[in-house]
């Protein structure tokens, strides 16, 4: 037999990557958004996207359970089985409201009575099979391959990000157990880092434009340093971006240290 080797983590115990939770970047919300065949799924997916709502918890919420005038909706905690009223934004209340008014004499009416309903008739209450399969096809059509619990970690991604909102508002929400399952959202979003990076190098290309044409143009009259800026201002309309700003840094280094 081979003798007991030390290993930090056992053979047949590998260490599970943690995964980041994949939200729908903003972009590709609007263009799903845009696809929504009818007011009732236009109040879905925005009840999603602003109550951080299971799939299957939404679809617990029954005609009392929406209150317009409090912004609240009442739905079904998947763990617990508790009732828990959720805050929702503006928008998803008033494609609520013209949902209903399209489809007031299709629909049972009763406080107790589930609010979401199929839109073909017999009307039934509306299944979470059917809500997946209607958010499917949306994707195909928007050619994206979003899922509706990628709209609750969208929820939970532009909850986090705002600074008004404490954690633990957050996490009372979602209805997480532990505060460390929250955290994971602090997390930058991959896309909101690329976007920011992007912006940080267009801000700085836009800088050594100003400098340069200002130091250019204060050449022309002082002839301090008109060689060196006359040259990297020509490679900045050119496009040569890069020897512009070395040079745009070296002269910004000189007047700091003038």
């Amino acid at each position: 037999m081979e003798p007991y080797s030390k290993e930090r983590a056992g053979l047949y115990r590998p260490t599970v990557p943690k995964r980041v939770p994949r939200s729908v970047p903003d972009e590709e919300f609007n263009e799903i958004f845009a696809r929504l065949p009818s007011h009732r799924d236009r109040a879905l997916v925005a009840f999603y996207v602003s109550t951080g709502a299971r799939a299957s918890e939404l679809l617990s919420a029954t005609q009392g359970g929406a209150d317009p005038g409090r912004q609240l909706i009442a739905v079904v905690r998947k763990g617990t089985r508790e009732v828990q009223e959720l805050p929702a934004s503006t928008d998803a209340f008033v494609w609520l409201r013209l949902y209903q008014l399209e489809m007031e004499d299709a629909i049972p009416r009763g406080r107790r009575l589930p609010l979401w309903w199929t839109l073909r008739a017999p009307s039934r209450p509306l299944t979470y099979h059917a809500t997946h399969r209607m958010f499917e096809r949306v994707n195909a059509l928007a050619g994206t391959s979003a899922t509706l619990h990628a709209l609750r970690h969208t929820a939970a991604y532009r909850m986090a990000e705002d600074p008004r909102l404490p954690l633990t508002d957050v996490q009372f929400v979602l209805g997480h157990v532990q505060l460390t399952t929250t955290q994971i959202y602090l997390t930058p979003r991959k896309e909101e880092v690329i976007r920011r990076v992007l912006a940080h190098h267009r801000d700085e290309l836009q800088l050594a434009a100003v400098l340069l044409a200002q130091m250019f143009a204060h050449s022309q009259q002082n002839e301090e340093g008109g060689d060196a800026a006359a040259a990297a201002y020509r490679e900045l309309q050119h496009g040569n971006h890069i020897p512009a700003l070395r040079v745009a840094h070296l002269l910004i280094e000189g007047q700091m240290r003038g």
